[in-house]
């Protein structure tokens, strides 16, 4: 159903790593290492400053991919990996967009499970890689019922 999405990118969108954001992430995730919010404690690490924590990417936007059909609901998120060049560092801005590597399709109890393999890239303004992740998102049966639903109500 979304094979012809495979290669499609988003546009890139500029992202802040923002003090205030990360200190409710490092809380809202129970990591409350200093080197996420203390300064001081910042100030004498190996970076010299605060650091978002490694799954924070998972908060900014990477745009929208054109024509992709997706909901904006009802979709499920599979897993997701992250890999590092170096850390984020708080205040700095992160150029960010996403990318369609794969779709696959398996028999599920409840009908038909689609799987879309996306790859999440952040970049600092000169181009250079910060880290990627990998992400799935499952579409379920019932969600693309309901989107063929809604297409038809539309012709």
């Amino acid at each position: 159903m979304y094979k012809h999405l495979i290669g499609k990118s988003s546009e890139k969108v500029l992202n802040l790593v923002e003090r205030g954001a990360v200190k409710k992430f490092a809380e809202a995730i129970g990591d409350p290492h200093p080197i996420y919010i203390d300064r001081e404690f910042a100030s004498n690490t190996k970076y010299k400053t605060n650091i978002a924590p490694p799954t924070f990417p998972i908060t900014f936007d990477y745009g929208r991919i054109q024509d992709s059909g997706l909901p904006k609901a009802g979709l499920i998120h599979g897993e997701q990996e992250f890999e590092y060049v170096r850390p984020l560092f708080v205040g700095e801005e992160v150029y960010c967009y996403s990318k369609v590597t794969d779709y696959y399709e398996k028999q599920g109890s409840n009908g038909s499970l689609g799987f879309m393999v996306r790859k999440n890239s952040g970049e600092d303004k000169e181009g250079n890689e910060i880290f990627s992740s990998k992400s799935i998102i499952i579409i379920t049966e019932t969600v693309r019922k309901g989107m063929k639903h809604a297409e038809n109500l539309r012709t």
